[in-house]
Formats: C-alpha cells, structure tokens, sequence
C-alpha cells in the first residue's frame, strides 16, 4: 500500500506545481485553493509511504514523480521547450525512478 500512496502522493505534487501556474501568483482563488488541497494531500500521503518505505527512496521517487511529470506537462500545457537533450533528461529521471522502485524496499 505504502507504494500505492506515493504513487499518489507524485501525482498530487504534479497537480500543485501545476496548479501554481494557474494560479497566477495565488491571485486566482480556485485555482489556489486547488492547488493547497493538493499540497496538502501529497505531504500527507507522502507521510503515509514513510510509514513503511526507506526516507531516501521514497523522497527521491517522490520528487522525481513531481519533477518528470510537472517538466512533461509544462512542454504540453505551457509551450515550454522540448529539445532532445531536455527530453533524454526527462528519460534519465523516470529511468531513476523505476530503478529506485525495483531497488527499494523495507529499511534494513
């Protein structure tokens, strides 16, 4: 379960990045409002998965969840750039991350 939530929780740090762009600044009300529940939603799943995973690997899959995917969107939403090199880097992140999931587990 603890995998589930963190699987969650990046999504939700995917939605608040986001949603600080449409938030203009935290100028637009909905927008901010959204984007606080689901600040607040990712750090409490977040917490759940420490619960069970080890600090290290679940921060880092966590940011990274966050990074590749708010990246992703930002050349899809937003017209941000998409140069190969940027594009093998986004590959590099989700590659660490997979790579963290099969190497991570329970503490010692």
């Amino acid at each position: 379960m603890a995998w589930f939530y963190l699987g969650v929780a990046g999504l939700l740090e995917i939605g608040w990045a986001v949603g600080l762009k449409y938030s203009e600044g935290l100028t637009k009300l909905g927008s901010s409002i959204a984007t606080g529940v689901m600040l607040i939603g990712s750090m409490a799943l977040l917490a759940l998965a420490l619960r069970d995973l080890p600090l290290g690997t679940a921060y880092a899959i966590w940011t990274g969840i966050g990074t590749a995917g708010t990246a992703i969107l930002g050349i899809w939403l937003f017209d941000e750039s998409a140069q190969p090199l940027r594009l093998a880097c986004l590959v590099m992140i989700v590659a660490g991350i997979i790579g963290l999931k099969l190497l991570g587990g329970k503490p010692a």
